[in-house]
């Protein structure tokens, strides 16, 4: 019996591997590359929560597996062409310890194959209903939009600071639009597979949202707590949390003003205890919003194994993300 919903992942990734990696060869097929291996490798990665979440949603509202293996392939082809973006955009050089697609492809096409991936999966979800392809058109758009919306490089944000007198956009509509979006896709799109009403929908939208807004928190306050342990607060790192450090611990605003126009913040024993701050304060949103989570769906949960265990997904969750960030630390 599957108690946590690390269990059911684990269990889920053949399937869900299968299928993803099998679409991926037959999108891939004619789009010859000289690192045609390596790049597929790199984009068949991953733990797959969202697709298996959504297989969960499915399997506790009495559907079948088959029917939602399709749609949890198309959630996770959404995330791995945002990966692939972001990668360029951020400049980063490695995903998942391989080399980033845009250093191997070059930065064009490594856009173009974001972009096609994106276009296959508004392919395969309006040829199965038009309201599986409207879900994930809307989710890419928001996650796009979220991806413009996030500060980039010092001097953009500070002209956006001295501007308006903030980061140019809230926090809580950042991780709305950069992860709870497609959480809540993908938690509707489990719904629609189990043949769910749209007031069910709904609901089970909800749940991904506040899911996915909580797990970008805690992506946010591992960065935090990195930040709270090293001598120096780099500055690159200090504009890309600006907005969450704006919404927890607002009397920084000054100091990140400051450090816009140097290079790095010294971390005093006053600024650990601003982060301490924010840290307790981002702890506590992320309780709250996986309550919020679970209260949508409460009367909704069969008492079966899917239901139970979706009960309990996502405090499982976030926990998965904080042992993975502490295997990569202690390396």
């Amino acid at each position: 019996m599957v108690t946590r919903f690390q269990d059911y992942v684990e269990s889920l990734k053949s399937s869900l591997d299968r299928a993803f990696t099998g679409h991926l060869a037959q999108l891939l097929g004619d789009m010859g590359s000289l690192h045609s291996g390596v790049r597929t490798k790199i984009l068949a990665g991953g733990k797959k929560i969202r697709g298996s979440l959504l297989c969960l949603i499915t399997g506790a509202l009495g559907g079948a597996l088959e029917d939602a293996l399709p749609r949890a392939v198309a959630v996770e082809l959404i995330q791995t062409a945002t990966l692939v973006h972001d990668d360029f955009v951020d400049q980063h050089r490695l995903r998942r310890s391989l080399p980033a697609l845009w250093t191997l492809e070059g930065a064009r096409r490594a856009v173009l194959l974001g972009d096609v991936v994106f276009a296959s999966a508004i392919h395969a979800m309006t040829d199965l209903s038009r309201a599986d392809g409207l879900i994930v058109s809307r989710a890419i758009a928001e996650v796009s939009r979220g991806a413009y919306h996030e500060p980039i490089g010092a001097s953009g944000l500070l002209e956006e600071i001295e501007g308006d007198g903030g980061s140019g956009t809230t926090y809580e509509t950042l991780i709305y639009l950069k992860t709870g979006s497609l959480f809540g896709a993908a938690c509707q799109l489990g719904a629609i597979a189990a043949g769910a009403d749209g007031e069910r929908q709904e609901k089970w939208r909800h749940y991904g949202l506040r899911i996915g807004e909580a797990y970008q928190i805690a992506d946010d306050l591992q960065e935090i707590v990195r930040l709270r342990r090293a001598p120096a607060a780099p500055r690159a790192d200090m504009v890309a949390l600006a907005p969450a450090l704006f919404f927890f611990a607002p009397e920084m605003r000054p100091r990140i003003v400051k450090m816009l126009r140097g290079r790095s913040l010294a971390v005093t024993e006053e600024l650990v205890a601003t982060f301490e701050k924010a840290a307790t304060l981002m702890k506590e949103e992320i309780e709250r919003r996986l309550r919020s989570a679970l209260a949508a769906i409460e009367e909704d949960l069969p008492d079966t194994e899917a239901g139970r265990l979706s009960r309990t997904a996502p405090w499982d969750l976030i926990q998965m993300f904080n042992e993975a960030d502490r295997q990569v630390s202690s390396r």
